[in-house]
C-alpha cells in the first residue's frame, strides 16, 4: 500500500490549505483513513479521520477549522484547513487502517507571517 500526501506549503496566518492523500488502491479497502501531525519537539497527534461509512472524527481543538473528506473515484482523502495559525505548523501525515496501519510520507505545513 502506498499513500502519497501532498499540498503542504507556507501560508500566512488565517490562510487555508488543502492536503491530499492518494492511496494506491481503493480507499474502501480500509476501515479508516486519517491525518496526523507532528510539530517540532512534540508528539504526533491525531488531526482527523474518516471511516469507511463516511463518518468522521476530529481532534477537539481543530473542530470547525479542519474538514476531512474523500473522493472515492480518485482514491483520495483530503484535509481542508482554514483559519490556519502558527501552532498548526507541523508535518502532516496520512494513514490507512485495515488489519494493520499503513503510513504515507509527510507533507510540511508552515504557518508564518
Amino acid at each position: 500500500v502506498q499513500l502519497q500526501a501532498s499540498g503542504g506549503g507556507l501560508v500566512h496566518p488565517g490562510g487555508s490549505l488543502r492536503l491530499s492523500c492518494v492511496a494506491s488502491e481503493s480507499i474502501f479497502n480500509f476501515n479508516i483513513m486519517g491525518w496526523y501531525r507532528q510539530a517540532p519537539g512534540k508528539q504526533r497527534e491525531l488531526v482527523a479521520f474518516i471511516r469507511r461509512d463516511g463518518s468522521t472524527n476530529y481532534a477537539d481543538s481543530l473542530k470547525g477549522r479542519f474538514t476531512i473528506s474523500r473522493d472515492n473515484a480518485e482514491n483520495t482523502v483530503y484535509l481542508q484547513m482554514s483559519g490556519l495559525k502558527p501552532e498548526d505548523t507541523a508535518v502532516y501525515t496520512c494513514n490507512a487502517v485495515r488489519n494493520m496501519v499503513y503510513w504515507g510520507q509527510g507533507t510540511q505545513v508552515t504557518v508564518s507571517s
